[in-house]
């Protein structure tokens, strides 16, 4: 390979750090004549070899880099290689087979996303480089995870940034629009023709599951206590009420939850399985609420799952005036003549999962302020001694900012936070040391006091 790209004296060390991009204001010269999309070798400014990537000077990445050691072809051999390493990976450390197979950079294949539905593969060709490698891209996933067929979702913007049209549709075999899917026990829809993304969001899959502890030992709360019954075999525990009365609602010592930015009801699901008594499941979009109700269906949980169409922010906000409408009632400060205009909701458990508020660094003082708000309103309507669970896919939203921002609406509501969990991706979506780009999603539990109640 004679094609060169020299990298200029004055750049950072990113590359020895193991980030994977050359962008162009770090190339000093081209050597050879590379065509868009070819294989070319980056040396130091000295000549010393570094890497082997992928060219494209019309991206401000100019180059991707795929291989450290000499790399001639970039063809079917070389991606049924990285894919059985792929395969190997997930075999080892995730449980399902629904997952994400392949993860670009983390995964040293820089522009390749690939997700697991049931029999379907879902693909994302995000660079120049990979959409040129289309066709052996595809034998190599059909010959290496033997799927029923292999779908094409690369209908995102970054492909502008390539000079790539956006592009969907049937890549091999049959593809049914619909797909079900196992999560952590849990049979759900996939809509890969017109679901967000791939269809899905397995990063956050890990995170699901770890709500399970804050699903039960509500019961209390409401009166309900065991009590021990005599019987036969010597005796047992049923719940009791106040009244003395047995309670027989099975699910009484639940929690009772709210998820905003539900999508198609993955949290709301969780929720049930682990012991909620009862789930309101909230998202703007009328079709992800329909998702979501299938979905609920599906697991047998409709008698404890209510579904609300809105968006978040009102929602949250109307409520949290409820409660202030009420307060100054309580105090004798309002007219108690006048019909109270707003509800005054309040759950044990608030699910915060929002799309990503900051998409470009310029966003992200904007992207603080939504997250602030979200995060106030929300802990407004956290039942004291309850738990916030919030979540952030902003990447330039960075770790310390996030739980700054959070700590400011906490100040703001009057609340105390303990730090239960803080998570990331799951193991499907592996992190390169290196990469800050893949460090993108933030998830956090805290327990809700209030401070005048301490």
């Amino acid at each position: 390979m004679d094609n060169k790209v020299v990298l200029n004296k004055t750049r950072k060390k990113r590359i020895e750090n193991g980030h994977p991009w050359v962008f162009a204001s770090e190339v000093g010269a081209v050597e050879g004549n590379p065509a868009p999309g070819d294989l070319v070798q980056v040396v130091s400014h000295q000549g010393r070899y570094m890497a082997s990537g992928y060219w494209n000077p019309a991206s401000q990445i100019a180059v991707r880099i795929v291989s450290y050691e000499r790399l001639e072809e970039m063809g079917r051999a070389f991606f049924m290689n990285r894919f059985r390493h792929c395969l190997a990976y997930r075999n080892r450390f995730v449980k399902s087979a629904d997952c994400r197979l392949v993860y670009g950079e983390a995964d040293f294949l820089p522009g390749l996303t690939v997700d697991r539905f049931g029999e379907v593969l879902v693909v994302q060709l995000l660079t120049l480089g990979m959409d040129m490698r289309r066709d052996d891209i595809v034998n190599a996933l059909a010959e290496v995870f033997q799927p029923q067929g292999i779908y094409e979702r690369s209908d995102v913007g970054v492909r502008k940034l390539e000079g790539l049209e956006e592009r969907t549709g049937v890549l091999y075999g049959e593809c049914p629009s619909i797909v079900e899917i196992e999560e952590n026990g849990l049979k759900m829809e996939v809509d890969i023709v017109n679901g967000q993304k791939t269809g899905y969001f397995f990063d956050q899959r890990e995170n699901r599951a770890a709500i399970a502890q804050l699903m039960t030992g509500w019961g209390e709360r409401s009166g309900i206590i065991l009590q021990a019954q005599p019987d036969e075999e010597g005796g047992s525990f049923v719940p009791v009420n106040r009244n003395g009365k047995v309670v027989t609602f099975p699910y009484w010592d639940g929690a009772t939850v709210l998820e905003c930015f539900a999508h198609t009801g993955s949290f709301t699901l969780h929720a049930c399985q682990y012991g909620a008594k009862r789930v309101t499941c909230l998202d703007v979009s009328q079709h992800a609420i329909e998702t979501a109700r299938r979905n609920v269906e599906r697991n047998g949980f409709t008698d404890r799952v209510e579904f609300v169409v809105a968006d978040a922010f009102d929602y949250l906000r109307s409520q949290a005036k409820g409660h202030e409408e009420r307060k100054l009632r309580a105090s004798g400060e309002a007219d108690t003549s006048k019909k109270l205009e707003q509800e005054a909701r309040s759950w044990d458990v608030v699910i915060l999962d929002p799309p990503a508020f900051a998409k470009t660094k310029n966003a992200v003082a904007g992207a603080c302020r939504g997250y602030k708000d979200i995060n106030l309103q929300g802990l407004k309507l956290v039942n004291e001694g309850g738990y916030l669970v919030t979540a952030s896919c902003s990447y330039h939203m960075k770790p310390e900012l996030f739980l700054e921002t959070i700590q400011e609406a906490a100040r703001d509501a009057g609340k105390l936070l303990r730090l239960v969990e803080w998570r990331a991706a799951g193991k499907d979506h592996p992190q390169l040391l290196g990469v800050p780009e893949g460090h993108y999603l933030k998830f956090a539990i805290f327990e809700v006091r209030s401070k005048d109640a301490i």
